[in-house]
């Protein structure tokens, strides 16, 4: 996930730089989307990523209170 997620936020800054040299507006303009759509998705990612986490630990924590609830005295 990180890989993506640091692929993302990698190209935005490509995106922005690209736009900060661009001489015709369009052009910085463009760039400028991109850099934003590339944030989006990067956002995306690290929310996801979070969720799975988080998703993750439920399930571990549940997988606990039931292996204590089963477990003789």
């Amino acid at each position: 996930m990180t890989v993506t997620l640091d692929f993302y936020l990698s190209r935005a800054a490509e995106a922005r730089a690209e736009a900060a040299k661009a001489v015709l507006a369009n052009v910085r303009d463009r760039n400028l989307r991109a850099a934003a759509a590339w944030e989006v998705m990067a956002d995306r990612a690290a929310r996801t990523g979070q969720q799975r986490a988080d998703q993750e630990a439920r399930k571990a924590a549940e997988t606990a209170r039931l292996a204590d609830a089963v477990a003789p005295a």
